[in-house]
């Protein structure tokens, strides 16, 4: 799996400042035995895993890594998902509508790749002329893939259609996994949240001081900045409470299953709390083209792309149960539908609100409905748009409709969307 390196470089950063183990290296007579003897025993001991093989160490140019990297986002499967999932953020305002998305993460990933672990070749990959002191540190993190790897497909997540809130909690367990147990291996196996001075927020704060050194990253829309973020920091904190509650398990064998239980330990950790499926009905004048989901943090990244406060994001989105978006053709063009389903009224009204918030912020556009009324609407820059709250089966939801002007927002029956726990 592909290692940001600027972003465990960050971590490492810290976990170095407490580490001062001294552990025996094993055998190993590959490329980069040095690292890799060093980092093979520290890894199974701080895991509780065996390696079942040998791991394979390769070097990689930089235009190979581009070649790779290419290659995954070209993939018929990822290519597919990415126009979707680009067209989708486009519509809800969260990237550019000039941005190539595919080329723009093809320029990203080969700025922070300094090493990666292929599942397909069952290999790990360092770039050759990679700055040595990160080399070190790459390896032990693509380690704990390749370990990872003898126990779980780390593909099989990725090969779910239109379920991005799933994946999203998948790729936190693995890629948060492999930066705790990387630092937990530098220090020595001991609690990384007693010995990490200053905690992830820390390791955010010095990801955000050192964008000078990624340009690119820098200059990132906010969605694809925190999505690349989350699974390394969130995914770490996770794994953390993970072993706290559950010493001696393995994480494989109860994967979380929303970025909700990533973000909140009670949502998993205690009464579980499971992600409301939607179905969607057929649409009435309309061609779908599109269908996934956003999730809780994704809801998050989009109210705050919007309105710039932190504490309306995370309130907005932290009663999340549930949601799917459709994009649409219509004879006048795309639009977009999003069903988000709610814990309470409460939280379906706090959202419903933002929602207001978020057309006003955008569009510059107000209500042509009465204060208090279920359904608004909304008519600005050469679109209309329509927000609408009810209840399904006693679950509240919040409908978000948004179409060329002169187009129906009635594409979707809110009657007939279906709901299961």
């Amino acid at each position: 799996m592909p290692n940001r390196s600027n972003l465990i470089a960050a971590v490492a950063a810290i976990a170095l400042v407490a580490s001062c183990s001294d552990r025996k290296p094993a055998a190993y007579t590959g490329p980069y035995a040095k690292q890799v003897s060093e980092a093979v025993p520290a890894i199974e001991n701080a895991v509780g895993l065996k390696f079942k093989k040998p791991p394979r160490v390769e070097s990689r140019s930089k235009p190979q890594v581009r070649e790779f990297v290419t290659r995954q986002i070209t993939d018929p499967l990822a290519a597919r998902q990415m126009a979707g999932m680009a067209a989708a953020y486009k519509r809800l305002g969260m990237i550019p509508d000039t941005l190539n998305l595919q080329k723009f993460l093809i320029d990203l990933l080969e700025e922070q790749i300094v090493g990666y672990y292929d599942p397909k070749t069952k290999v790990l990959y360092v770039v050759s002329d990679a700055p040595k002191e990160t080399v070190g540190l790459t390896i032990t993190h693509e380690l704990v893939h390749a370990l990872q790897d003898q126990y779980i497909s780390l593909d099989s997540t990725q090969q779910i259609e239109g379920e991005n809130d799933r994946q999203s909690a998948a790729q936190a367990v693995f890629e948060g996994q492999a930066v705790y147990e990387q630092v937990s291996a530098m220090l020595g196996g001991s609690n990384v949240a007693m010995n990490l001075p200053g905690g992830w927020d820390r390791v955010r704060d010095m990801i955000r001081d050192n964008q000078s050194s990624m340009p690119i990253f820098a200059r990132s829309p906010t969605v694809i900045q925190e999505t690349l973020i989350f699974p390394y920091l969130s995914g770490a904190e996770f794994v953390r409470n993970f072993k706290d509650r559950n010493p001696g398990k393995s994480v494989y064998n109860d994967m979380p299953v929303s970025t909700e239980q990533i973000l909140h330990p009670t949502a998993f950790f205690g009464k579980r709390d499971a992600p409301t499926s939607v179905t969607l009905p057929p649409l009435t004048g309309a061609t779908q083209t599109y269908q996934n989901t956003l999730g809780e943090f994704e809801t998050r990244l989009f109210l705050f792309q919007h309105l710039k406060d932190q504490n309306n994001a995370v309130q907005g989105a932290a009663g999340w149960d549930g949601d799917r978006y459709v994009l649409f053709d219509t004879p006048q063009g795309q639009g977009i539908a999003w069903v988000t389903v709610w814990d309470s009224q409460a939280d379906a009204s706090e959202f419903f609100d933002l929602l207001g918030k978020v057309v006003a912020k955008r569009y510059g556009a107000a209500s042509d409905s009465t204060v208090g009324a279920v359904v608004r609407n909304y008519s600005a820059g050469g679109r209309a748009l329509q927000t609408s709250t009810t209840e399904i089966s006693g679950r509240p939801v919040v409908l978000y409709v948004d179409v060329p002007a002169g187009a129906s927002t009635a594409v979707i029956d809110i009657n007939a969307v279906g709901l299961k726990q």
